[in-house]
């Protein structure tokens, strides 16, 4: 009799994971993709709840508080990242973008930035901030201009678009970022990333000297 109990109460278990499996990949096979358009300029306010969650009722600075924006939201999707985050920008100097990469760092995500050689000399460039925090560097070397500006955050979500990362193409200017998480377009990106980074390989550019 306890042999057909055993059974009986193998078979209700097995009828209730097939269920679960069935669906938790109904689930994945229907979740919709991630497909989001920003638009700039940005409208102005306070994006210390973004960095520091814990003290951002203790604010009081003048801005606007409790406010989404265009730039909240990139800055959001950006400071989702878990694992990695590659990062291909023309200009870089916006202070709230450079403090959410270091933000990133310290969390131990693991961070690789590829920049234009001229424009990460000029004044203002967060380049050489990030590089004396640890992260990893490189310039395009290259003859022409390195004017990608996309994001990859850990390897499956593409953040790209006109917007250069500085307060003027956030706050001034009319400017367009696509975030989506469809692979067939975050793909091809990520290839001319680990191009682009392998050919900017210092020992590789030594060996060419």
């Amino acid at each position: 009799m306890w042999r057909v109990k055993v059974v009986g109460l193998g078979v209700v278990a097995l009828s209730l994971s097939l269920e679960l499996l069935g669906w938790l990949f109904g689930r994945v096979r229907h979740r919709r993709p991630l497909n989001k358009v920003l638009f700039f300029p940005s409208k102005v306010a306070c994006l210390e709840h973004l960095f520091s969650p814990k003290t951002a009722r203790s604010c009081f600075c003048p801005l606007p508080h409790g406010v989404e924006t265009s730039f909240s939201r990139l800055l959001r999707h950006l400071l989702s990242a878990s694992s990695s985050l590659d990062l291909c920008v023309f200009s870089f100097s916006n202070m709230d973008l450079s403090r959410a990469v270091l933000l990133l760092h310290q969390k131990g995500v693991t961070i690789r930035v590829l920049g234009d050689k001229d424009y990460s000399a000029i004044t203002g460039s967060q380049i050489g901030v990030l590089r004396k925090a640890g992260i990893c560097v490189r310039c395009d070397s290259g003859s022409v201009h390195m004017h990608h500006k996309f994001a990859v955050v850990d390897g499956r979500l593409l953040i790209t678009g006109s917007l250069n990362w500085t307060l003027q193409a956030v706050q001034s200017n009319r400017e367009n970022i696509l975030i989506t998480d469809e692979a067939e377009l975050v793909q091809p990106f990520i290839e001319e990333f680990h191009r682009l980074w392998a050919l900017n390989d210092p020992a590789r550019l030594y060996k060419q000297l």
